[in-house]
């Protein structure tokens, strides 16, 4: 991926993209000042080679019946990288999971969870966290407000 080379027609198109995948190949095009070919032969090239990793709608968690966001600070007791891979499959694999980060320093993970209400957030922690004997120290903040969401990359 270092070697991949974008140009500023690249960027302006992931600019695009990140702004509202659902534009049509025409409406982009026009909004990137290319042609609709070059428009649709950059974006598969982008796809092909793991630019664009995948295509998708963001759903507010409030409509979703997902009315508790929780930021979770997980230390485990034993950091054998087996025991890292162990936990961080059941973190991806847990529905409530929406991002899973290994981190350094401090905890060895941090958990972006949601969760329909303190009841069903309770029966992810003890799927999750209570039930793996590694797992030391869980230190949750709930977010009490979404000042920011954006998941775009900026062009360099």
């Amino acid at each position: 991926m270092d070697s991949i080379t974008l140009d500023v027609v690249d960027w302006r198109l992931l600019d695009l993209l990140q702004a509202d995948a659902s534009l049509t190949n025409h409406a982009l095009a026009e909004a990137a000042h290319v042609s609709p070919a070059t428009a649709l032969r950059r974006v598969k090239r982008l796809r092909e080679i793991g630019v664009i990793e995948r295509f998708t709608a963001l759903l507010s968690p409030r409509f979703a019946g997902r009315g508790l966001s929780a930021i979770c600070e997980i230390t485990l007791d034993r950091q054998g990288d087996e025991l890292q891979a162990a936990f961080e499959a059941r973190a991806v694999a847990d529905p409530a999971v929406q991002q899973c980060w290994r981190v350094s320093p401090g905890p060895d993970f941090v958990l972006i969870a949601w969760a329909a209400d303190m009841s069903a957030f309770h029966a992810f922690t003890q799927r999750l966290f209570t039930q793996d004997a590694n797992v030391r120290n869980v230190k949750t903040y709930f977010a009490l407000k979404r000042a920011k969401f954006d998941p775009r990359v900026a062009a360099p």
